[in-house]
């Protein structure tokens, strides 16, 4: 029993030590494709810490990490808008972090399916934040088949 412990502690700091490497030269690079790659295997390793603190009970940090992902994957945006702006003649970045946040979205859905109901509204924001992302990253994509959403006033009540 004890040295089933001390095997679940040893594989949890070896999966910290790489989320901190990673994050690390995620953190470093300064090119938008850079990045993005970073973000790749950044993101699989958040998303094992998240699951293997999920099964210790350490709620706190599923959210924690689930919030630095949606944070990494804003920052990869913002450089990549900023460093090809015109995502019609440069697509392959924003087609690789679509899929990726794609990705963050499925994640964070399903552990919300598994954490207690106390933990789930920071995770419905870190959800909501990356699906505005994905809709920005796809209009980025397809400028000329998805307008802009249109804000629907809200019906009047009639009064009886």
């Amino acid at each position: 029993m004890v040295s089933l412990l001390l095997l679940v502690a040893c594989s949890a700091l070896r999966a910290a030590d790489r989320v901190k490497d990673l994050q690390d030269h995620f953190d470093k690079e300064t090119h938008a494709s850079g990045k993005i790659k970073a973000l790749e295997k950044l993101g699989e390793a958040q998303f094992d810490a998240a699951s293997k603190a999920g099964q210790q009970d350490d709620f706190l940090s599923v959210g924690l990490t689930m919030e630095k992902y949606r944070d990494n994957a804003m920052t990869a945006f913002e450089l990549l808008r900023k460093q090809e702006p015109d995502a019609d003649h440069h697509p392959n970045g924003y087609r690789q972090l679509e899929l990726q946040v794609r990705r963050g979205i499925r994640e964070v859905e399903e552990t919300m399916l598994t954490v207690p109901d106390v933990v789930r509204p920071p995770l419905r924001i870190v959800r909501q934040d990356l699906i505005d992302l994905d809709d920005t990253l796809i209009r980025e994509l397809f400028p000329r088949r998805t307008p802009e959403p249109k804000k629907v006033p809200p019906v009047p009540e009639s009064k009886p």
